[in-house]
This record gives C-alpha cells, structure tokens and sequence, in this order.
C-alpha cells in the first residue's frame, strides 16, 4: 500500500532539504518569491476582514470563526503554488543545526524574503485601497484590526508572536508531510485558522493588516506600524526558529548527526 504521509523523522529530513534548496536560490527569486508570499497571505488577510464583517450582525463568534476559517488560503497559496514566506522559513534552522547551510545563507534568506513579504503586502493593501474594495462597514472593520494590532504593548505584541509563529511552522510541518494536495490544504487548514481565531501574531498578515488600516485612516503612526512589525517578528523567530526547530532537531536529527561524525 502506497505511504500517503511521512513520519516526523522523514519531515525534519525533508524540511533539512527545503532549508538547502531555500538557501541556495537566487537573490532575485528570493525576493520575487517573497514579493508572492505577502500578497498572498494579505488575500487571506482581506477575505478575512469581508468574511468576518458579513457575518458580524449573525453572531459575533461565529463571524470570528467564519473569517479565521477563511485566512489560511494565505498559506495554502504558498506552500502549494510556491512562495517564499518569512515565517514558513523559519524552520531553515534545521539545516543550519545539521550543517548543511551556513549562518549567512539563512540570514540572507530571512531579510530578502521579510523584505519582499512586505513589499508584497503593502502593493495588495495600496490596490485594494485604491480598488475601493473595503468600503463602509468592511473599512471600519479593517481599521479596528490595525489599531488594534498597532496598540498592543511591546510583550503582547511578542509572546503572541511566539505563540503564532509555533502554529505556522507546524502548518509548513504537517504539510511537508503530506504527499497529496487534499492533504496538504487540510494540513495549512486547521493551524493557520488556530491561531486567527485565538488572535495570534504574524508579521506578515500585519504587514498587510495594519497599512491597509492606515490607508483607510486609523489613527496610526509610521513608528506605531514599525513597532509592531519587529516585536511581532523577534516573537515568530522564537517561536519558529528556536522553540519547534531546536526540539525535533534533538529529537530526530542529533543522533544521526553524531554517529555520521564518529564513522
């Protein structure tokens, strides 16, 4: 019977291999791919936002789950049709434990890719503005989500990062483990929405949420927006290149890493 998922020992194998392939594509890639994963992930942002408002006169909770149920598109259009995302790359610190890039390729990798995310975010909020796509009650909602973001103390801001970002790369996770394209929506599915729904942060959603927010006139500064952008990625960088990477590396890679050395 053929194998329709890998084990946990064959993903932290296979995502040593991603870390490889990531680190080694070209500059421009990187950030063409980069400018993708934030549109991308600002479309799952944006339906978000309508889907959460068009159902808020039903029930409130219910529109929350309806809109979190909506976003993982975002990463569902980035591990499938194939994008660079910052979070997502996070996990390259596997490859960097079991020497298989170097410190500088993975950094390299983060700050093009961060770089490219947020181009990608801010051009789909500037064309969604423009687009006069969020009028009337969908506009007040977004600029409730960006103030909201925007207001959130520098720990909050952090910690919900940390939080967010163990989600996503366990989405990416469960996803390399999928070998077929049902699996892998369902594997970016339930995560993604998890962590909406518990009202998590990702810097790359924010990178669309909170200028989209400023487009439309929340009351939010440059150095509000910047603020949140960091905190909320040194959270996600905890969460998804230290906390999830370092324990499975320990777990599953370690070992095999010592007894290639002595032989």
């Amino acid at each position: 019977m053929e194998k329709r998922f890998l084990a946990p020992k064959e993903i932290a194998n296979a995502m040593v291999n991603v870390g490889v392939g990531k680190a080694n594509l070209p500059v421009g890639s990187m950030f063409l791919l980069g400018i993708l994963a934030g549109a991308f992930i600002g479309f799952g942002g944006l339906g978000n936002t309508v889907a959460s408002q068009t159902f808020a006169n039903i029930d409130p909770g219910v529109a929350k789950l309806i809109g979190a149920a909506v976003f993982p598109v975002g990463l569902m259009l980035v591990v499938i049709c194939g994008a660079e995302l910052f979070t997502g790359n996070n996990l390259m610190t596997l490859a960097l434990m079991n020497n298989k890039i170097t410190g500088g390729q993975m950094v390299k990798n983060w700050c093009v890719v961060w770089v490219g995310n947020l181009v990608g975010s801010i051009a789909l909020a500037l064309i969604v503005f423009y687009g006069d796509i969020l009028t009337g009650d969908a506009a007040t909602k977004a600029i409730a989500i960006a103030e909201g973001k925007a207001g959130l103390d520098i720990m909050t801001m952090i910690l919900r990062g940390i939080l967010c970002n163990i989600l996503v790369v366990l989405a990416v996770w469960m996803a390399t483990s999928a070998q077929d394209i049902i699996s892998k929506i369902f594997s970016c599915w339930f995560p993604i929405m998890l962590f909406v729904l518990c009202g998590f942060e990702h810097s790359v959603a924010n990178m669309y949420f909170i200028p989209i927010g400023m487009l439309l006139g929340a009351d939010i500064s440059i150095g509000a927006c910047a603020t949140n952008l960091i905190c909320v990625t040194i959270g996600n960088l905890i969460g998804g290149a230290l906390i999830i990477p370092v324990i499975y590396y320990f777990t599953y890679l370690a070992a095999d890493k010592k007894k290639a050395s002595n032989v």
